[in-house]
C-alpha cells in the first residue's frame, strides 16, 4: 500500500493492495508478474506497476548483496546461498557458473545459458570461455528447475559428465553442479554422483 500510495476512488491503497497480493496469490507470483500483468488490475496503471516491480528487485538485490568481499565456497550451502534467490524465481532454466579462484572465493559469476521451462543448451565452449578468460581455477555449475523440483533429470547428469571431462582437459576443475529448486537444492557432488 505504500509503494501504490494512493487507491481509486472506490478503493483505498490498502484495499488495492490487498487485491493486488489476491489477483496474483502469492509475493513469489508478483515477482514473476510482468509490468502488464500487474497493470492489467484496475487502479495500477504502467507507473505504479513499474513501482512495485522495481521494489521487488531491489529487495531481491539486496537479499543477495555481500559486503564487498570476495565469497568463499567451502560447502555446496554456501553455493547455494549464493544464487538461490535469484534462481528460484526464475520461469525458465538458467544456466550459471560461479567462478572461482585458487582459494574458492567467487570471482565471477556468468551465465551460460538460458533455456525453456525444462532445459537449457550449454556447449563446454560456452562455458570455458569466460573461466579461461577469467583465470579461473574451479567452477561450479549451477541451474534451476522452475517447476522447483530440483531433482536431477538424465539430460542433467549427461550435461555435467560432458562439463567434467572438458573441465579436465582445460585444467579446471568442475566442483560441483547444484540444481535450484523452489527454496531447496541438490548437489551433485553431496549425492555422489561428480
Amino acid at each position: 500500500a505504500v509503494l501504490l500510495r494512493t487507491g481509486t476512488p472506490t478503493a483505498s491503497a490498502v484495499e488495492l493492495a490487498a487485491a493486488l497480493l489476491a489477483r496474483f496469490g502469492s509475493l513469489k507470483a508478483l515477482v514473476q508478474a510482468s509490468v502488464e500483468e500487474l497493470s492489467g488490475l484496475a487502479g495500477v496503471g504502467p507507473a505504479k506497476a513499474a513501482v512495485i516491480k522495481a521494489a521487488l528487485e531491489l529487495g531481491r538485490r539486496v537479499a543477495a548483496s555481500r559486503d564487498g568481499s570476495r565469497p568463499a565456497v567451502r560447502s555446496p550451502a554456501d553455493a547455494a546461498a549464493l544464487v538461490m534467490e535469484e534462481m528460484r524465481h526464475l520461469d525458465r532454466e538458467h544456466f550459471w557458473a560461479l567462478l572461482l579462484n585458487t582459494r574458492n572465493q567467487v570471482i565471477a559469476r556468468e551465465i551460460v545459458a538460458i533455456g525453456t521451462l525444462n532445459s537449457s543448451a550449454v556447449h563446454p565452449r560456452e562455458l570455458f570461455k569466460s573461466a579461461v578468460r577469467r583465470s579461473a581455477a574451479a567452477l561450479i555449475l549451477v541451474h534451476n528447475h522452475p517447476s522447483g523440483d530440483p531433482a536431477p533429470s538424465p539430460e542433467d547428469l549427461a550435461v555435467t559428465r560432458r562439463l567434467v571431462e572438458a573441465g579436465r582437459i582445460l585444467g579446471i576443475e568442475v566442483l560441483d553442479h547444484l540444481i535450484i529448486g523452489d527454496n531447496r537444492y541438490v548437489s551433485l557432488k553431496a549425492e555422489g554422483i561428480l
